[in-house]
């Protein structure tokens, strides 16, 4: 009948959005592949840089034989630049570019999801005998200071890495919100609830059946502050709704955990659009 049909055409959804969301994700290993080859060439790079140095130490002026331990300051200085200049290539594929300041270096962290471009955020460093963040437009509820004190003086790359990342999962998160609330205010019960980190989100929503509207109770927790996809899920309808809808909601619940929020929705009002 009827509900054997929708819940046929919520399987289909469902399969399609999977599928689609694997393919994201597909693309983004790649991106992610590209950058690490790009990152081991950077090394190989500095290897070959470092020898070179070593070589060059051991001529000084005249054929003089010198220090192999102490280089120029001239050599090393423009294989500091050299080395600085290949970083900032290798992060403008992941959405990282600076540049050199008088005292430092100063990075924008462009944040995007599903190929959407949203917010930059900057970060100005001084390049001290300690590594120093002067000022930066990173928001407060992004932990970085716990960041900084874990990569900034050890490993430069892996402290923006994981900046980058607590960044563009807040930008997908909030991005998904803000999608649900616009582009689907017609099945949204109230007022959708969320905090800065858009790390918890609970709203009320409406399920159509038999022309007849019924509301389910979402509770999405982000536990992993570098997903934009909920670790945990809760749907639940009324006691008094049809036993159909218990399962309803259940598959909504996998589904809220497999692909971005506002593209469920689009799949169950295709379903629905169906039937009706």
């Amino acid at each position: 009948g009827v509900f054997a049909h929708l819940e046929m055409l919520e399987a289909r959804a469902h399969e399609a959005a999977v599928k689609q969301e694997e393919m994201e994700q597909q693309e983004e290993k790649l991106a992610r592949l590209k950058a690490r080859v790009q990152e081991l060439r950077l090394q190989r790079d500095e290897l070959r840089a470092k020898v070179d140095l070593q070589q060059k130490g051991q001529l000084g002026k005249e054929g003089v034989v010198s220090d192999p331990a102490q280089p120029s300051a001239r050599a090393v200085l423009e294989w500091k630049i050299k080395s600085v200049k290949a970083m900032l290539q290798v992060f403008y594929l992941t959405g990282i570019s600076g540049k050199l300041t008088k005292r430092g270096v100063c990075f924008c962290i462009s944040t995007a999801y599903e190929g959407t471009y949203l917010d930059s955020y900057h970060l100005d460093l001084l390049t001290k005998a300690e590594v120093q963040i002067h000022r930066h437009s990173v928001p407060i509820f992004i932990p970085l200071e716990q960041i900084a004190k874990k990569y900034l003086q050890t490993d430069i790359r892996r402290f923006l890495s994981v900046l980058s990342d607590h960044l563009n999962a807040y930008a997908g998160r909030r991005y998904q919100a803000d999608q649900l609330q616009d582009r689907f205010s017609d099945r949204i019960e109230g007022t959708l609830q969320r905090n800065s980190l858009c790390n918890l989100l609970v709203f009320n929503y409406n399920v159509s059946r038999k022309s007849k509207t019924f509301p389910f109770n979402a509770r999405l927790l982000y536990g992993d502050p570098c997903c934009s996809l909920p670790t945990e899920v809760t749907v639940s309808c009324t006691p008094d709704a049809p036993a159909s809808l218990a399962e309803t909601a259940a598959a909504h619940s996998d589904l809220f955990r497999c692909v971005a929020l506002h593209k469920a929705f689009r799949s169950f009002s295709s379903a629905e659009g169906s039937v009706d």
